[in-house]
């Protein structure tokens, strides 16, 4: 593998930390669309400093993107306090507004220069280890890589210094500002570290794998956790991982890498909702099949306790009888006499189901509760 290989990995994973990051708490937070519109809307400052610079240096283009970022959450809470309009429709509303703005000024006056759509949405991560930094004489490496690590470290540092206020803001805004804490300028500093991070990496791997990475990995990690420092590890780790294989996909395919990663995500995220242990599709699934197989169980042993000592039941203990009492299927009455016996609550004898000690005593904590 080339060096410029191994720095457009370390590239796309600084930028996927930095992003999940800061991403954990637009998931917990339900603001995932905030990220789309962030980093879309941010195309309108870019190109607005552009025209007002002639340069396309990365400071005044963070400013500018940032501001907008800021603007874009401003005319959503805006729209939000009329009460005519819900968040989500607010955010439907100001973001393609603001974009649209953005691609008509880049394809009415910049069609001649370096700033495209194509780049705009998918980045151009393969010619990010071509822009290096020089300090000194010295390469020290591609500017992208260090506006990236950069912008994690503002971030992390960030999560660490406001970690209690960023968490009851998040879980409990009433009470962070009866405990003297601003949910809004949380709220706006956090939005402003959104449009920091998008911008940062918006030139390397553009708007697409930016949302990608900000609310896939996050999204995940909390299908795997309730605990926040481990879900913010966890939204890391995914994102990294996201984006070492999307490139490995890329490389072998030879297709897009953001594309590649922006799917990975996206794999990886429909894995972790399969698998989970908690909250995964076929964990729930097995908990829905046991939870009936134990109703369907204590109706049976409720049924025989029943019927234990009177003159119909030999006719009802039988085996056979349940398909037609219950309406079940011979399939589902097997099934439901062997989760009964193989915890003890009932035993067989030639077709006949009685109680067993632990099935007699199940029987009436069952008629108990009900």
């Amino acid at each position: 593998m080339s060096t410029a290989q191994i720095e457009i990995i370390l590239i796309a994973s600084v930028v996927a930390a930095s992003c999940a990051l800061i991403g954990t708490f637009l998931v917990l937070r339900k603001m995932a669309l905030m990220s789309d519109a962030i980093s879309h809307a941010i195309l309108l400052g870019i190109v607005v400093m552009f025209f007002l610079t002639r340069s396309r240096a990365s400071l005044p283009m963070i400013l500018a993107a940032t501001a907008t970022g800021v603007l874009t959450v401003y005319l959503v809470e805006l729209l939000v306090q009329t009460r005519l309009v819900k968040e989500d429709a607010a955010i439907g509303l100001v973001f393609p507004a603001l974009f649209s703005i953005g691609v008509i000024l880049i394809s009415r006056y910049a069609a001649n220069i370096h700033l495209d759509i194509d780049a705009v949405l998918l980045g151009e991560l393969v010619f990010a280890p071509f822009d290096r930094l020089i300090v000194a004489g010295r390469d020290i490496g591609p500017k992208t890589l260090w506006l990236g690590l950069s912008v994690g470290v503002i971030n992390l540092a960030f999560i660490l210094l406001f970690y209690k206020e960023l968490k009851l803001a998040t879980f409990d805004p009433g009470l962070a500002a009866a405990l003297g804490f601003s949910p809004v300028l949380i709220h706006y500093a956090l939005m402003t570290l959104v449009s920091v991070t998008a911008v940062s990496s918006f030139e390397a791997v553009g708007s697409i794998l930016v949302i990608a990475l900000m609310i896939g990995p996050p999204a995940a990690a909390y299908l795997l956790t309730d605990r926040l420092p481990v879900m913010l590890a966890l939204g890391v780790l995914l994102a990294v991982v996201s984006a070492v294989l999307g490139y490995l996909i890329a490389y072998l395919v030879n297709g897009s890498i953001a594309g590649s990663m922006a799917t990975m995500t996206g794999v990886i995220f429909v894995i972790v909702l399969m698998v989970a242990p908690q909250r995964g599709l076929i964990s729930r699934w097995s908990r829905q099949r046991r939870q009936r197989a134990q109703f369907a169980a204590e109706a049976l042993l409720v049924h025989l306790s029943q019927h234990t000592g009177q003159p119909e039941f030999a006719a009802e203990c039988a085996v056979t009888h349940l398909t037609g009492h219950f309406r079940w299927s011979e399939p589902f009455a097997a099934q439901i006499v062997r989760f009964a016996r193989q915890r003890d609550w009932i035993e067989e004898s030639d077709g006949c189901l009685r109680l067993t000690r632990a099935g007699t005593r199940v029987a009436s904590q069952v008629m108990v509760r009900s």
